[in-house]
Protein backbone atom coordinates (compact mmCIF):
# COMPACT_ATOMS: atom_id res chain seq x y z
CA UNK A 1 0.00 0.00 0.00
CA UNK A 2 1.46 3.14 -0.62
CA UNK A 3 2.42 5.57 2.11
CA UNK A 4 0.30 8.30 3.24
CA UNK A 5 3.00 11.59 3.89
CA UNK A 6 1.93 14.93 5.37
CA UNK A 7 4.86 17.35 4.45
CA UNK A 8 4.60 20.46 6.71
CA UNK A 9 5.69 23.66 4.87
CA UNK A 10 5.51 24.37 1.21
CA UNK A 11 8.53 26.23 0.57
CA UNK A 12 11.50 25.39 -2.18
CA UNK A 13 12.38 22.04 0.16
CA UNK A 14 8.98 21.04 0.95
CA UNK A 15 7.63 21.54 -2.21
CA UNK A 16 10.74 19.18 -3.45
CA UNK A 17 9.84 16.60 -1.21
CA UNK A 18 6.48 16.57 -2.37
CA UNK A 19 7.36 16.23 -5.66
CA UNK A 20 9.71 13.41 -5.55
CA UNK A 21 6.97 11.44 -2.93
CA UNK A 22 4.20 11.85 -5.13
CA UNK A 23 6.04 10.78 -8.13
CA UNK A 24 7.24 7.79 -6.38
CA UNK A 25 3.73 6.87 -5.64
CA UNK A 26 3.32 8.28 -1.95
CA UNK A 27 -0.14 9.76 -1.58
CA UNK A 28 1.17 13.04 -0.30
CA UNK A 29 -0.54 15.94 1.52
CA UNK A 30 1.10 19.15 2.43
CA UNK A 31 -0.01 21.72 5.14
CA UNK A 32 1.13 25.47 4.26
CA UNK A 33 -0.34 28.03 6.05
CA UNK A 34 0.57 30.88 3.66
CA UNK A 35 0.34 29.72 -0.02
CA UNK A 36 0.71 33.13 -1.22
CA UNK A 37 4.65 32.50 -0.07
CA UNK A 38 5.14 36.24 0.35
CA UNK A 39 7.13 35.83 3.19
CA UNK A 40 8.59 32.24 2.58
CA UNK A 41 12.60 32.23 3.18
CA UNK A 42 12.31 30.44 -0.92
CA UNK A 43 10.71 33.34 -2.10
CA UNK A 44 13.18 36.13 -0.17
CA UNK A 45 16.37 34.57 -0.59
CA UNK A 46 19.48 35.71 -3.11
CA UNK A 47 18.99 31.91 -4.40
CA UNK A 48 22.88 31.22 -5.58
CA UNK A 49 24.27 27.96 -6.08
CA UNK A 50 28.22 27.11 -5.90
CA UNK A 51 30.10 23.94 -5.37
CA UNK A 52 32.58 26.27 -3.52
CA UNK A 53 32.29 24.15 -0.23
CA UNK A 54 34.36 22.59 2.01
CA UNK A 55 32.78 19.44 2.79
CA UNK A 56 32.35 16.28 -0.13
CA UNK A 57 28.36 16.11 0.81
CA UNK A 58 27.60 19.87 0.25
CA UNK A 59 29.44 20.06 -3.27
CA UNK A 60 27.59 16.61 -3.82
CA UNK A 61 24.31 18.14 -2.99
CA UNK A 62 25.15 20.94 -4.99
CA UNK A 63 26.21 19.28 -7.96
CA UNK A 64 23.32 17.38 -8.16
CA UNK A 65 20.87 20.72 -7.76
CA UNK A 66 22.98 22.38 -10.48
CA UNK A 67 21.80 19.63 -13.27
CA UNK A 68 18.72 19.94 -11.76
CA UNK A 69 18.74 23.48 -12.43
CA UNK A 70 20.26 23.22 -16.01
CA UNK A 71 17.25 21.75 -16.47
CA UNK A 72 14.04 23.17 -14.63
CA UNK A 73 13.94 26.75 -17.07
CA UNK A 74 14.55 28.48 -13.61
CA UNK A 75 16.79 31.79 -15.38
CA UNK A 76 19.88 29.96 -14.02
CA UNK A 77 23.22 32.12 -14.95
CA UNK A 78 26.46 30.27 -14.88
CA UNK A 79 29.00 32.81 -13.73
CA UNK A 80 30.45 31.96 -10.66
CA UNK A 81 31.37 32.34 -7.56
CA UNK A 82 34.67 34.16 -6.52
CA UNK A 83 36.26 33.80 -2.95
CA UNK A 84 39.16 36.01 -1.85
CA UNK A 85 41.38 35.14 0.76
CA UNK A 86 43.56 37.58 2.62
CA UNK A 87 47.32 36.23 3.42
CA UNK A 88 46.04 35.00 6.74
CA UNK A 89 43.38 32.79 4.78
CA UNK A 90 45.11 31.81 1.69
CA UNK A 91 45.95 28.56 3.15
CA UNK A 92 42.33 27.66 4.17
CA UNK A 93 41.20 28.74 0.61
CA UNK A 94 43.82 26.39 -1.39
CA UNK A 95 42.97 23.42 1.55
CA UNK A 96 38.80 23.99 0.43
CA UNK A 97 40.04 24.42 -3.32
CA UNK A 98 41.99 21.00 -3.20
CA UNK A 99 38.26 19.77 -1.53
CA UNK A 100 36.59 20.71 -4.43
CA UNK A 101 39.09 19.51 -6.85
CA UNK A 102 39.38 16.30 -5.83
CA UNK A 103 35.19 16.33 -5.73
CA UNK A 104 35.19 17.07 -9.19
CA UNK A 105 34.55 20.98 -9.12
CA UNK A 106 35.57 23.07 -11.82
CA UNK A 107 37.00 25.67 -9.80
CA UNK A 108 40.33 27.20 -10.30
CA UNK A 109 42.98 28.97 -7.69
CA UNK A 110 44.19 32.15 -8.50
CA UNK A 111 46.82 34.63 -7.19
CA UNK A 112 46.50 38.55 -6.88
CA UNK A 113 48.13 39.17 -10.30
CA UNK A 114 45.83 36.61 -12.08
CA UNK A 115 42.98 38.67 -10.55
CA UNK A 116 44.19 41.56 -11.01
CA UNK A 117 44.30 41.16 -14.79
CA UNK A 118 40.97 39.09 -15.11
CA UNK A 119 38.75 41.34 -13.52
CA UNK A 120 40.25 45.10 -13.74
CA UNK A 121 37.57 46.85 -11.93
CA UNK A 122 38.19 44.73 -8.64
CA UNK A 123 40.87 46.66 -6.10
CA UNK A 124 43.47 43.35 -4.74
CA UNK A 125 44.68 45.59 -1.74
CA UNK A 126 44.76 42.58 0.82
CA UNK A 127 44.27 40.05 -1.32
CA UNK A 128 46.79 36.91 -1.39
CA UNK A 129 44.21 34.69 -3.50
CA UNK A 130 41.11 33.66 -4.72
CA UNK A 131 38.59 30.83 -6.02
CA UNK A 132 36.88 31.47 -9.23
CA UNK A 133 34.03 28.98 -9.96
CA UNK A 134 34.33 28.36 -14.18
CA UNK A 135 31.12 26.46 -14.38
CA UNK A 136 27.98 24.64 -12.68
CA UNK A 137 27.57 27.85 -9.72
CA UNK A 138 25.80 31.08 -10.23
CA UNK A 139 21.91 32.19 -9.28
CA UNK A 140 18.49 31.60 -10.44
CA UNK A 141 14.97 32.26 -9.58
CA UNK A 142 14.57 30.88 -6.55
CA UNK A 143 10.38 31.72 -6.26
CA UNK A 144 10.66 29.49 -10.06
CA UNK A 145 12.13 26.80 -8.97
CA UNK A 146 9.75 26.16 -5.63
CA UNK A 147 6.72 26.58 -8.21
CA UNK A 148 8.45 24.06 -10.88
CA UNK A 149 8.33 21.70 -7.57
CA UNK A 150 4.86 22.65 -7.02
CA UNK A 151 3.60 21.85 -10.17
CA UNK A 152 5.39 18.67 -10.28
CA UNK A 153 4.18 17.78 -7.01
CA UNK A 154 0.32 18.68 -7.87
CA UNK A 155 0.65 16.82 -11.58
CA UNK A 156 1.78 13.50 -9.74
CA UNK A 157 -1.25 13.90 -6.93
CA UNK A 158 -0.36 15.73 -4.14
CA UNK A 159 -3.03 17.91 -2.74
CA UNK A 160 -2.32 21.32 -0.44
CA UNK A 161 -4.25 21.99 2.94
CA UNK A 162 -4.07 25.50 3.51
CA UNK A 163 -3.78 25.66 7.41
CA UNK A 164 -1.24 25.09 10.09
CA UNK A 165 -0.07 21.99 11.79
CA UNK A 166 -0.97 22.40 15.84
CA UNK A 167 -0.14 18.97 17.07
CA UNK A 168 0.40 15.30 16.16
CA UNK A 169 -1.16 12.14 17.14
CA UNK A 170 1.02 9.34 18.00
CA UNK A 171 0.75 5.68 18.50
CA UNK A 172 3.91 4.73 20.55
CA UNK A 173 6.80 6.43 19.44
CA UNK A 174 5.16 6.95 16.07
CA UNK A 175 3.22 9.47 14.45
CA UNK A 176 -0.30 8.32 13.34
CA UNK A 177 -2.21 12.07 12.37
CA UNK A 178 -1.21 16.00 12.04
CA UNK A 179 -3.57 18.19 13.69
CA UNK A 180 -4.36 21.17 12.50
CA UNK A 181 -5.25 25.02 13.55
CA UNK A 182 -8.84 24.65 11.84
CA UNK A 183 -9.63 21.92 13.43
CA UNK A 184 -9.05 19.04 11.15
CA UNK A 185 -6.43 16.29 10.87
CA UNK A 186 -4.46 14.23 8.76
CA UNK A 187 -3.70 10.32 9.00
CA UNK A 188 -0.16 9.59 7.84
CA UNK A 189 2.32 6.97 8.26
CA UNK A 190 4.78 9.09 7.70
CA UNK A 191 5.69 13.02 8.44
CA UNK A 192 8.31 15.75 6.53
CA UNK A 193 9.27 18.91 8.84
CA UNK A 194 9.94 20.86 5.77
CA UNK A 195 8.73 23.81 8.02
CA UNK A 196 11.82 26.05 7.32
CA UNK A 197 12.01 29.00 10.16
CA UNK A 198 9.08 27.27 11.92
CA UNK A 199 10.79 23.57 12.03
CA UNK A 200 11.83 24.27 15.84
CA UNK A 201 8.01 24.69 17.01
CA UNK A 202 7.23 21.88 14.72
CA UNK A 203 9.96 19.39 16.10
CA UNK A 204 8.76 20.60 19.53
CA UNK A 205 5.23 18.95 18.39
CA UNK A 206 7.05 15.49 18.99
CA UNK A 207 9.03 16.46 21.97
CA UNK A 208 12.37 16.99 19.82
CA UNK A 209 14.35 19.96 20.50
CA UNK A 210 15.57 21.13 17.14
CA UNK A 211 18.21 23.73 17.08
CA UNK A 212 17.06 26.22 14.34
CA UNK A 213 15.84 29.63 14.42
CA UNK A 214 14.72 32.28 12.03
CA UNK A 215 18.07 34.41 11.32
CA UNK A 216 17.02 37.74 9.22
CA UNK A 217 19.34 38.27 6.45
CA UNK A 218 18.96 42.07 4.14
CA UNK A 219 19.39 42.52 0.86
CA UNK A 220 20.37 45.48 -0.58
CA UNK A 221 20.15 46.32 -4.29
CA UNK A 222 21.96 49.30 -6.16
CA UNK A 223 22.88 50.55 -9.34
CA UNK A 224 26.44 51.31 -10.80
CA UNK A 225 27.18 53.64 -13.72
CA UNK A 226 30.33 52.70 -14.50
CA UNK A 227 30.20 50.11 -17.34
CA UNK A 228 32.42 46.88 -17.34
CA UNK A 229 31.74 46.02 -13.71
CA UNK A 230 30.03 42.37 -13.46
CA UNK A 231 31.21 38.98 -13.44
CA UNK A 232 30.74 36.59 -10.81
CA UNK A 233 29.29 36.46 -7.60
CA UNK A 234 31.85 37.77 -5.38
CA UNK A 235 32.57 37.16 -1.88
CA UNK A 236 35.22 39.36 -0.30
CA UNK A 237 37.75 39.13 2.20
CA UNK A 238 35.30 41.09 4.63
CA UNK A 239 32.53 38.36 4.26
CA UNK A 240 30.33 41.01 2.52
CA UNK A 241 29.10 39.65 -0.88
CA UNK A 242 27.69 40.98 -4.16
CA UNK A 243 27.04 39.91 -8.01
CA UNK A 244 25.31 41.53 -10.81
CA UNK A 245 21.23 41.49 -11.06
CA UNK A 246 20.59 42.94 -14.48
CA UNK A 247 21.29 46.36 -14.60
CA UNK A 248 21.54 46.20 -10.50
CA UNK A 249 23.72 44.58 -8.01
CA UNK A 250 22.57 42.81 -5.07
CA UNK A 251 24.75 42.62 -2.08
CA UNK A 252 24.69 41.88 1.72
CA UNK A 253 26.64 39.94 4.34
CA UNK A 254 26.05 37.31 6.77
CA UNK A 255 26.03 39.33 10.48
CA UNK A 256 27.32 38.00 13.49
CA UNK A 257 23.47 37.92 15.06
CA UNK A 258 21.96 35.83 18.23
CA UNK A 259 18.84 36.46 18.06
CA UNK A 260 15.73 36.00 16.03
CA UNK A 261 14.73 39.02 13.99
CA UNK A 262 12.02 40.63 11.77
CA UNK A 263 11.85 41.40 8.32
CA UNK A 264 12.54 45.10 8.19
CA UNK A 265 15.64 45.91 6.66
CA UNK A 266 18.63 47.01 8.57
CA UNK A 267 19.99 50.18 6.85
CA UNK A 268 22.57 50.78 8.91
CA UNK A 269 23.86 46.96 7.90
CA UNK A 270 24.38 49.04 4.61
CA UNK A 271 25.72 52.24 5.42
CA UNK A 272 28.21 50.40 8.54
CA UNK A 273 29.11 47.11 7.00
CA UNK A 274 28.33 46.82 3.45
CA UNK A 275 29.02 49.77 1.45
CA UNK A 276 32.18 50.71 3.08
CA UNK A 277 33.56 47.01 1.82
CA UNK A 278 32.13 46.98 -1.41
CA UNK A 279 33.61 50.57 -2.08
CA UNK A 280 37.00 49.46 -0.86
CA UNK A 281 37.19 46.18 -3.22
CA UNK A 282 35.54 47.92 -6.22
CA UNK A 283 36.61 51.92 -6.67
CA UNK A 284 33.92 51.79 -9.15
CA UNK A 285 31.53 51.67 -6.14
CA UNK A 286 32.45 54.33 -4.07
CA UNK A 287 29.61 56.56 -5.25
CA UNK A 288 27.07 53.76 -5.62
CA UNK A 289 23.67 54.30 -2.99
CA UNK A 290 20.88 51.69 -2.55
CA UNK A 291 18.02 51.52 -4.96
CA UNK A 292 15.46 49.24 -2.90
CA UNK A 293 16.14 46.16 -0.28
CA UNK A 294 14.63 43.66 1.34
CA UNK A 295 14.64 40.81 4.29
CA UNK A 296 14.32 37.19 4.39
CA UNK A 297 15.26 34.79 7.36
CA UNK A 298 17.62 31.47 7.41
CA UNK A 299 16.53 28.50 8.89
CA UNK A 300 19.54 28.57 11.18
CA UNK A 301 21.24 25.68 12.62
CA UNK A 302 22.85 27.06 15.50
CA UNK A 303 24.34 23.87 16.39
CA UNK A 304 26.75 23.80 12.92
CA UNK A 305 25.30 26.16 10.23
CA UNK A 306 24.23 22.98 7.79
CA UNK A 307 21.11 20.79 7.02
CA UNK A 308 19.91 18.19 9.70
CA UNK A 309 18.03 15.21 7.79
CA UNK A 310 16.56 12.23 8.19
CA UNK A 311 14.83 10.40 11.72
CA UNK A 312 15.36 9.85 14.94
CA UNK A 313 14.84 7.06 17.48
CA UNK A 314 12.71 8.73 19.25
CA UNK A 315 10.34 9.86 16.31
CA UNK A 316 11.12 7.61 13.51
CA UNK A 317 8.49 8.11 11.13
CA UNK A 318 9.16 12.37 11.60
CA UNK A 319 11.77 13.18 8.93
CA UNK A 320 13.56 16.31 9.33
CA UNK A 321 14.58 18.40 6.64
CA UNK A 322 15.45 21.04 8.12
CA UNK A 323 18.31 24.11 9.43
CA UNK A 324 19.78 24.61 6.22
CA UNK A 325 21.57 27.92 7.09
CA UNK A 326 20.87 29.41 3.67
CA UNK A 327 21.78 26.42 1.36
CA UNK A 328 18.47 25.79 1.45
CA UNK A 329 18.03 26.56 -2.77
CA UNK A 330 20.51 24.70 -3.87
CA UNK A 331 20.09 21.47 -1.94
CA UNK A 332 16.72 21.29 -2.50
CA UNK A 333 17.01 19.22 -5.37
CA UNK A 334 18.82 16.80 -3.75
CA UNK A 335 17.26 17.00 -0.78
CA UNK A 336 13.69 16.29 -1.93
CA UNK A 337 14.96 13.11 -3.95
CA UNK A 338 16.77 11.83 -0.55
CA UNK A 339 13.95 12.40 1.20
CA UNK A 340 11.96 10.45 -0.71
CA UNK A 341 14.56 7.98 -1.41
CA UNK A 342 14.59 7.67 2.68
CA UNK A 343 10.57 7.11 2.76
CA UNK A 344 10.03 4.50 -0.13
CA UNK A 345 13.06 2.95 -0.43
CA UNK A 346 14.32 2.71 3.23
CA UNK A 347 17.77 5.10 2.83
CA UNK A 348 19.85 7.39 0.85
CA UNK A 349 20.24 6.44 -2.80
CA UNK A 350 21.62 8.92 -5.06
CA UNK A 351 23.24 10.87 -2.76
CA UNK A 352 24.75 9.89 0.77
CA UNK A 353 23.53 12.32 3.06
CA UNK A 354 24.52 10.22 6.39
CA UNK A 355 26.68 12.96 7.00
CA UNK A 356 23.82 15.51 7.54
CA UNK A 357 21.82 13.27 9.85
CA UNK A 358 19.92 14.77 12.97
CA UNK A 359 21.36 12.27 14.75
CA UNK A 360 24.97 13.69 15.39
CA UNK A 361 22.86 15.99 17.82
CA UNK A 362 22.80 13.51 19.77
CA UNK A 363 26.09 12.15 19.25
CA UNK A 364 27.89 15.55 19.70
CA UNK A 365 29.44 15.64 16.34
CA UNK A 366 29.25 18.54 14.24
CA UNK A 367 29.69 19.05 10.45
CA UNK A 368 32.41 21.67 10.19
CA UNK A 369 31.99 24.13 6.76
CA UNK A 370 34.23 26.34 6.44
CA UNK A 371 32.90 28.12 3.30
CA UNK A 372 29.88 29.78 5.06
CA UNK A 373 28.64 33.29 3.98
Amino acid sequence: MAPRVAVIGGGVIGAACAAHLAEGGAHVTVVERDTSYARASSSLSASSVRQQFSTPVNIALSQYGVEVLRGAEVGLREAGYLYLASAAGAEALAANHAVQRDAGADVALLDAPALAARFPWLSTSGVASGVLGLSGEGWFDGPALAEWFRRRARAAGAATVVDAAVGFERAGARVTAVQLGGGGRIEADWVVNAAGPQARGVAALAGVALPVEARRRCVFVFQCRTPGVGGPLLIDTSGVWFRPEGDRFLAGHSPDDTEELGLEVDYAEWDEVVWPALAARVPAFEAVRVSSAWAGHYEFNTWDHNALLGVLPEVPNLVFANGFSGHGMQQAPGVGRGVAELILQGGWRTIDLAPLGVGRLAEGRRVVERNVI
